[in-house]
């Protein structure tokens, strides 16, 4: 059983050790069939390092934020949502963490885990990645692809996939879509 974790995080800043998650969209894939989709949103875990940039990216304010449910709020209903799927004391049992550039959001979700003095978020996801950037890069390259960037918008306009950029679950839908449609053309 094929067990996939779509997720995307907007954040306060660009570094995950000093800033938070606000916005942790999710869908839950198994064997290509969704099984739960869902948008949770939280005030930082922090407001000491709130970048004023992304803010401005994320279309958000800090009085916005501030209507959000808190942090622990926020990291109590992921840990509820992956207990649904996952027995994290069995170790052949977790997520494929997916998304595109998924590392950043990686690093993200383990620092989240962290600041809540839980140690084990990779007890709900594995290491094996699954992110359609690379490939995109790879048929660029070879030149079976021709794209000027590859920023998800940009990959999404070149496969038609509609998508409303950095509101994170607009942004996993999408990519979902898109990691399905580049196995389908082209990983046969």
């Amino acid at each position: 059983m094929k067990k996939l974790l779509f997720f995307d995080c907007e954040t306060t800043g660009l570094d995950p050790k000093l800033n938070d998650i606000i916005q942790f969209a999710y869908i839950i894939d198994i064997d290509g069939e969704v099984k739960e989709e869902g948008n949770i949103f939280m005030q930082p875990f922090s407001y000491d390092n709130v970048s004023q940039k992304a803010l401005d990216i994320n279309r958000s304010t800090i009085d916005k934020i501030k209507t959000y449910q808190s942090s622990y709020d926020g990291y109590k209903q992921i840990i509820n949502v992956f207990n649904k799927y996952i027995d994290k004391y069995d170790k052949n049992d977790r997520f494929s963490p997916a998304g595109y550039n998924v590392g950043f959001d990686r690093e993200f979700l383990q620092q989240f885990f962290l600041k809540h003095n839980n140690k084990f978020c990779w007890g709900y996801v594995d290491y094996n990645a699954i992110d359609p950037m690379p490939i995109l890069r790879m048929l660029t390259l070879k030149g079976s692809l021709k794209m000027s960037n590859h920023k998800l918008i940009t990959a999404c306009e070149n496969f038609k996939i509609p998508i409303n950029t950095h509101d994170a679950l607009s942004d996993i839908r999408a990519t979902r879509e898109l990691t399905y449609k580049l196995m389908e053309d082209y990983l046969k």
